[in-house]
């Protein structure tokens, strides 16, 4: 990807036009590699990135930031690789919720995150209960998420209130998948943002994403932080975005 200039963060503040961003946090483990570190250690950078990416949106005026942390096909790493990131998982929210707290930051968790470890599940549901007052930005953590899983739950569960009466089938629209979808209540995906070079989704907000705009970056995630996000969102102002339309 070609250098740009490094955009104003005050101009970017006030003229993105961006309410919800997502980002799928990519290249912890090349990051590692790079300096011969193991892959913890790109992880445990990769959640400072996360603190310098969360402050960031928030002084860039976004309503809805959405961290991609842990998804469904995760589970396929080794054993203690998992058990690094749950126990990261749990120190982030443990450390980080007073912050959030006192910022106004809603924290939302997204995915099945309810078959984690029942500890890792309480400490998540205190954290959200905790914030859901809040009148600030909503930072979204997707936790054993995965894209293809939620359209089939959100599909069995618009079923079986059709089955029960509630809803005709036919009748069934999008936004009533919208509203079956963990995302149910944030704002609409505006852009997505993939760190580390590579371009793909890698199951990551397949519905949500259908009309967002695509921003792919080579900087590894360990080594994002708020001038990336803010030229991510600066190159999203330039974008014509149709819809459909001319």
């Amino acid at each position: 990807m070609a250098t740009q200039a490094k955009p104003d963060l005050t101009s970017v503040a006030s003229d993105h036009g961006a309410r919800h961003v997502a980002i799928i946090m990519d290249g912890n483990g090349r990051w590692a590699k790079k300096r011969l570190l193991p892959r913890v250690a790109g992880h445990r950078a990769g959640v400072e990135a996360v603190r310098r990416v969360a402050r960031a949106a928030q002084d860039l005026g976004l309503e809805c930031l959405t961290l991609y942390a842990f998804s469904s096909e995760n589970w396929k790493r080794p054993a203690s690789e998992v058990a690094d990131l749950m126990g990261l998982l749990r120190h982030f929210i443990q450390s980080d919720i007073d912050e959030f707290h006192a910022n106004g930051v809603r924290l939302r968790v997204i995915g099945n995150y309810r078959a984690l470890e029942p500890s890792l599940v309480d400490l998540i549901e205190g954290a959200m209960a905790r914030t859901a007052g809040n009148s600030g930005p909503i930072i979204a953590i997707a936790l054993n998420y995965g894209a293809q899983d939620e359209m089939v739950q959100a599909v069995q569960s618009l079923a079986a209130r059709a089955a029960a009466g509630e809803i005709a089938a036919e009748a069934i629209g999008a936004a009533d998948i919208d509203g079956a979808l963990y995302t149910a209540g944030l704002p609409p995906l505006d852009l997505m943002v993939r760190t580390s070079g590579e371009q793909r989704l890698s199951n990551f907000m397949l519905w949500q994403a259908a009309y967002a705009e695509l921003y792919f970056t080579d900087t590894l995630w360990p080594d994002f932080g708020a001038d990336a996000l803010a030229q991510a969102l600066d190159a999203f102002r330039m974008r014509d975005r149709r819809f459909g339309g001319l």
